[in-house]
């Protein structure tokens, strides 16, 4: 089998890579090692910056996100007991942010996809990647008992973090910085009203609350934890009383509770590597980094990967670009960083570090708290960051 750019992984990031090249007329191959219903079975983020949204309007798959999706102009935080609105379209000039949840954004590409006829091997097994600094990389895998070949040009490794791809560089050409957070977020999917019209971010002396949403009837609530708490330790009952605890006692008599669809418990963490590319292997969203959600980066930091990658591979196969093939990981880790940075940011603003947070982090916060609550140049800093920071020009 013989393709232009092999995609590792049918997540988001490797499904709108391989939309938009489709679009484009380059010709991909997607390989991903689990089954579609696994695939969409994976419970993620909500919140689309507007250049993810846009991204999603040039692959042609925004229908349903534009019809269900919803727009939010500004998001809540609460802070001391103060509650501030973050005006993100009066701050930004116009931009907003959509919320329309991860497993809908890969539905619609796996149905635009197959719509147009391009190759996906799903339960692909034993993926190699060979030959990545040559002229022609190819890899292998197996697939319903075959063994497969693949030829291309180009290798896009959107597998995750646990993924073959960046396993595939050497190790020792590999800068991996890190940063590991003392809590966990616990959360729950229920099929009732959100709380608020708005997201709200809430720091409380039991520790932080976000109350996010999926759609007018599906709510999605997150509460800070210690990373030794077990999902059997937090029955519906006790998760429902909790998040009223930490919530002002007006959204709390609000709330409506119901059963779990969905309830997980996540380490939170900041994982970057340097550099994003090998070769002709492309590392594309959580094969790179990884950020704490607190943000609402993860998935849009994947887009903005897929961006600069798309937009230098269509100017190869059209102007002969190649030049432009070594300059993704700059261009890809300049916004990754200003992501990283706006999700390490929202996490220490929000959180209570306790016992892990010693007498001068602990003023830090509080004045930081204080500035960018009352600061409009800080709630403008934050917004820009919320909404999305522009891409640059690949050229």
């Amino acid at each position: 089998m013989k393709t232009q750019v092999a995609i590792i992984g049918a997540g988001p990031s490797g499904l709108l890579l391989g939309q938009l090249l489709h679009r484009a007329g380059i010709d991909t191959v997607i390989l991903e090692r689990q089954a579609p219903d696994y695939v969409l079975g994976r419970i993620r983020a909500g919140v689309l910056e507007q250049g993810t949204v846009d991204l999603l309007r040039e692959a042609g798959v925004a229908r349903r996100m534009d019809a269900d999706g919803l727009v939010h102009e500004g998001v809540e935080l609460l802070l001391g007991g103060r509650r501030v609105r973050i005006d993100l379209k009066a701050l930004t000039g116009g931009k907003t942010v959509m919320v329309y949840g991860q497993t809908e954004v890969t539905r619609d590409l796996m149905q635009a996809r197959a719509a147009c006829g391009a190759v996906t091997l799903y339960s692909a097994s034993q993926v190699q990647l060979h030959d990545l600094q040559g002229e022609r990389p190819y890899v292998t895998c197996e697939q319903d008992g075959q063994s497969l070949r693949i030829d291309c040009d180009y290798i896009a490794g959107c597998d995750g973090f646990h993924g073959v791809a960046r396993q595939s560089i050497p190790q020792e050409l590999l800068t991996h910085y890190a940063r590991e957070y003392p809590f966990g977020w616990l959360g729950r999917l229920a099929d009732t009203p959100p709380v608020n019209p708005e997201l709200i971010y809430a720091q409380h002396d039991r520790g932080f609350v976000l109350c996010s949403q999926r759609s007018l009837t599906r709510s999605r609530y997150y509460l800070q934890v210690p990373l030794g708490d077990k999902l059997e330790d937090w029955s519906d009952r006790r998760f429902w009383e909790e998040l009223k605890v930490r919530l002002p006692a007006d959204l709390a008599q609000r709330l409506v509770t119901g059963p779990s669809l969905e309830k997980s418990i996540a380490p939170l963490r900041s994982h970057v590597v340097e550099p994003m590319q090998h070769g002709k292997l492309f590392l594309v969203g959580d094969a790179a980094h990884i950020v704490p959600p607190t943000g609402a980066k993860g998935l849009n930091l994947a887009a903005s990967d897929v961006h600069y990658l798309y937009r230098i591979l269509v100017k190869v196969y059209r102007q002969g670009r190649i030049d432009l093939v070594s300059r993704y990981s700059e261009l890809a880790l300049r916004r990754v960083w200003k992501g990283e940075r706006f999700s390490w940011f929202m996490t220490n603003l929000m959180h209570d570090f306790g016992e892990h947070q010693d007498a001068w982090a602990h003023k830090m916060q509080q004045a930081d708290r204080e500035y960018f609550l009352h600061s409009p140049a800080g709630q403008l800093s934050i917004a820009e960051n919320y909404v999305g920071l522009p891409y640059e020009e690949v050229d």
